[in-house]
Formats: C-alpha cells, structure tokens, sequence
C-alpha cells in the first residue's frame, strides 16, 4: 500500500495496490497494521456505503462535535468524486484551510479525515458508491456541518452551483465564521 503525506499535517492518501488476471482483481483495501503506521491509536467502529445515483450530488461539508467526533477512512467503489475536507480545529495553523483530492474506482485511493476536519464529497459520475470506516458512531446530537459555497473557504467546486444536487439541510448549514468550532488540537483530535 502506497501511503502519501498530503499538504495539512495528519491528513494521508491511502493507495491499495490491485493484482488482476483475465478473472478482475484482488485487493487488500485496510490493513489495521499499515494504517497504525501512519496513523496510530485509531480504532473504526463502523463502515458506511452510499450511492448517488446523479453527476452533482454534493454531501457536505459535515463533522461531528465531539463527545462523538469522528475520524473517517473514505475512498470509491465505483464512479468518481472530488473530496474535500476543511481543517475546523481552533489553534491548527491551518485553520480554514482545505484540501480537494479525486477518489475514484480508477485510481483506488483512499484519503484519511481526521476528528476536527469538515467533510464533503462531490459526484463526478453517476452511480457512484462512496464507502467509509468512522472512529464513533453517528449521534444526531452532535452532528454539524458548514456551507459548501463559503466564501471564506473558496472550494473550487467543478460544477456550478446551479447544478448541484443538495439535501435542505445542507443548503442550510452555517457559514465557517459563524460556528464556534469546538475542537482543538491535543484535547480531542
């Protein structure tokens, strides 16, 4: 497994190799022994799969507060997506800083969201299966999430507004400046 450091301290890019023959393929996509290397002291409770049946669906940018603060491994069984996460914890030098990486059944990454980061996929296919291991389950009560098009933040979404695809709540989620982020690094992420 390739393992990258990417550009915010703590966030990786997991690449699992792929061995195929005329049958399809093998592949050995976690390794509790490969990530701890990398990323020690985590423990996955659940894994979760979705599917967006349309090109445009946008699912974010989401987190949850701790006492239930989750830390996510996601990647893409089928289709593609442009993800994003946004550094949310308080005294991070890189505070309001986002990282965008292409997951996609092609290139079979997997990318590392730790606790204190917002997050948020965009479809770039149709039929696209996103699937994610998570550190805590989901607790309604301490579920948040921030806008997509926060100017603040200035994510270059690929698709226009006017073509996306969003749930209400997520077209009602606050702007970054207007929550009080409750994480800070050392004490709960």
């Amino acid at each position: 497994m390739l393992v990258k450091k990417l550009k915010i301290p703590g966030v990786y890019l997991f690449t699992p190799q792929k061995f195929g023959d005329e049958r399809g393929f093998f592949s050995e996509t976690f390794s509790a022994r490969t990530f701890a290397a990398s990323v020690p002291n985590v423990n996955f409770v659940q894994d979760n799969h979705s599917l967006s049946c349309e090109v445009g669906v946008l699912r974010g940018l989401h987190f949850q507060n701790p006492p239930h603060n989750q830390g996510k491994l996601v990647r893409v069984a089928h289709g593609k997506v442009l993800d994003v996460i946004v550094d949310i914890r308080k005294n991070s030098p890189t505070y309001g800083q986002h990282i965008s990486v292409e997951l996609s059944r092609e290139n079979w990454s997997q990318l590392w969201v730790p606790p204190g980061f917002a997050h948020a996929f965009l479809t770039l296919e149709a039929n696209t299966e996103f699937m994610y291991k998570v550190t805590d389950y989901y607790a309604p009560d301490c579920d948040a999430g921030i806008r997509f098009d926060d100017p603040e933040l200035n994510i270059p979404w690929p698709i226009g507004k006017d073509k996306l695809i969003l749930s209400d709540k997520d077209k009602k989620l606050p702007f970054l400046k207007d929550i009080d982020s409750p994480f800070i690094i050392g004490v709960n992420c």
